[in-house]
């Protein structure tokens, strides 16, 4: 089991008065070299989930809760921050909605900054980068900065950049959803392709059924919790 997560819990305070329940106690198990989705409504904490799966939020504790969050067999729960930073730089790949990239930067800068941030050296960073836009077929479009790349090309360009360090975990939040549905596909073409050659454990955030059901599985949230289920979904 890659990923296995028990009783996680998640509330955002934005004032002293108003408190957010986005996660009450959920449980989730995720084998390696599954694809699977994680749907549900606006507000069903979908993301905040993967935002804690992969270890950019830390999940709630104290009052009586004891969460537990395992990724590849290591408690990370009890991990420093620093070491929770280790993991995701190195054996974790992240693609936005947004794409994220800096606009000063060209195609292939960008993708050699999340092997700069793993601490790979600046030539080996330059030539993991090469072959990570020649897996999404951007070799020819290096030198090019995000405002002269088509919103498909600067979505592969932030595929590359999540795949560039050969991460053991891939998550994406919605990355489809600024795109045309043949852009879509194109995405979702290579997310598959990297799923079935490498055995790439991917995590999708989706509010489109086209997209889910083109994953092994669906967990559906509602209201901070999984939906009726599946008994992978359930931790012991």
């Amino acid at each position: 089991m890659l990923l296995e997560g028990r009783d996680l819990r998640k509330t955002y305070r934005p004032s002293r008065r108003i408190s957010l329940e986005a996660l009450r106690g959920v449980d989730v198990a995720i084998e390696a070299g599954e694809m699977v989705a994680l749907t549900g409504p606006s507000g069903s904490g979908k993301s905040t989930l993967m935002h804690i799966l992969g270890l950019l939020h830390a999940p709630d504790t104290g009052n009586g809760v004891t969460p537990g969050l395992r990724f590849d067999g290591t408690d990370v729960t009890r991990l420093s921050d620093g070491e929770r930073t280790r993991i995701r730089a190195r054996r974790m790949g992240f693609v936005f909605q947004s794409f994220n990239l800096v606009p000063t930067l060209t195609a292939l800068e960008n993708v050699m900054l999340a092997a700069d941030y793993a601490g790979t050296g600046k030539a080996a960073a330059r030539r993991a980068a090469v072959d990570a836009l020649s897996w999404v077929g951007l070799s020819e479009r290096q030198k090019h900065r995000p405002m002269e790349l088509s919103g498909g090309e600067q979505q592969r360009v932030a595929l590359a950049r999540a795949l560039v360090n050969a991460p053991s975990l891939l998550l994406a939040d919605e990355p489809t959803g600024n795109l045309d549905s043949a852009r879509s596909a194109e995405v979702m073409a290579l997310l598959r392709r990297f799923n079935t050659e490498r055995g790439q454990t991917t995590v999708i955030v989706t509010h489109d059924p086209t997209i889910a059901a083109a994953t092994d599985r669906v967990i559906r949230m509602q209201d901070g919790l999984v939906d009726d289920p599946p008994a992978l979904a359930r931790v012991a």
